[in-house]
């Protein structure tokens, strides 16, 4: 999903600083998007505002039916034939509580696998610029509210999706550790966001392993079309949760990415290095499913089954350090459902 949204990105980006002839750093060659939902294998990016289409920078992309990317060799081979330029890492094994809970071992291994393969293998095929995106499960269960970045470390991690939470963590430090050892000597620029909770377009809405807003997507509009009289949600409804458009996350993505490595070094530190990307407000899951409810247009009543788990009481970023460098969402969560439920109509064709 971030992937697909990482490509629209650029592929709508004017490579040319308006009023200069600067080339934006690092979109003038070859990037991977490394995300296992992409529906193909590389597109161009050059267009008639480039001034540079000579070059021809072209997006690679790879299905999970083409690249396995918990298979080591394969995705060296990968590396060494295409030798990308710079490196988009949103590929991951996701889901919502049930699916942690259910497959923690799967959790764990696949993410590690993918992120220690992709990283090492861009190093040695000579990729410098590489931008790794995690998670906010991050964070400890009972970090301070919003959680800044310095919260990392300091407490427990919320159970129901720990093994998820500790391979994203050290998907942070293998980045922050091969730039320690070989930023200087090598030139390498590993760069790493933290997004809050996403949904939109190219989501999975698989009714039990999928995250909260598109699980609630499907099922409101299942409800909707047998005319059940309830729908009854996980959870006491109270936890509250930041949620974020995919396409701003993608936007988020590239403007991080394309910091001058001055200014990035600035506001991180070597071994504080992520960077939060929120919409700065959260909803309680109540809200959410009242305002999925209302978009589908689902008429009937809304119940909440509290012997299920709830998951951390509250996860809202502080994404303080990212809008001081220029960055706001635009998609506020009304528009986005509505986005958000176009595409689920969409993919099912319905």
């Amino acid at each position: 999903m971030v992937g697909s949204a990482i490509v629209r990105q650029l592929q709508s980006i004017d490579f040319v600083i308006p009023g200069t002839h600067e080339v934006i750093p690092g979109l003038t060659r070859d990037s991977w998007i490394a995300d296992q939902s992409l529906p193909r294998a590389g597109s161009g990016v050059c267009n008639d505002k480039t001034e540079r289409c000579n070059d021809k920078p072209v997006i690679l992309t790879r299905t999970h039916a083409e690249l396995d990317l918990t298979d080591q060799s394969a995705v060296r081979a990968f590396f060494e034939a295409e030798k990308p330029d710079q490196v988009y890492l949103a590929a991951a094994k996701v889901g919502g509580i049930h699916a942690n809970n259910t497959y923690p071992a799967d959790f764990i291994y696949q993410n590690l696998m993918v992120q220690a393969n992709v990283i090492d293998a861009a190093f040695h095929s000579g990729v410098k610029k590489l931008l790794f995106l995690g998670s906010s499960c991050i964070y400890p269960r009972l970090a301070p509210q919003p959680m800044r970045e310095d919260a990392l470390l300091t407490g427990p991690l919320e159970p129901t999706n720990e093994p998820y939470a500790i391979a994203k963590i050290a998907g942070i430090k293998l980045c922050e550790s091969y730039n320690r050892q070989y930023g200087a000597s090598h030139g390498v620029d590993y760069r790493c966001v933290m997004p809050t909770n996403l949904y939109g377009p190219g989501d999975n809405y698989h009714p039990k392993n999928s995250h909260v807003i598109p699980a609630l997507i499907r099922r409101f509009h299942e409800a909707k079309a047998a005319n059940a009289a309830s729908v009854a949600i996980w959870g006491s409804g109270t936890p509250k949760r930041e949620f974020l458009y995919v396409d701003d996350m993608a936007a988020a993505s590239v403007f991080v990415m394309n910091l001058p490595k001055a200014v990035y070094d600035q506001h991180t530190s070597p071994m504080l290095s992520h960077i939060n990307v929120g919409c700065g407000s959260d909803i309680t899951i109540a809200q959410v499913a009242q305002a999925i409810s209302n978009t589908v247009g689902y008429r009937g009543q809304i119940t909440f089954d509290p012997t299920q788990p709830d998951g951390s009481p509250r996860k809202l970023m502080d994404s303080s350090r990212l809008n001081a460098l220029g960055w706001q969402a635009r998609v506020k969560l009304p528009q986005g459902l509505v986005l958000a439920y176009q595409d689920f109509i969409q993919q099912n064709s319905l």
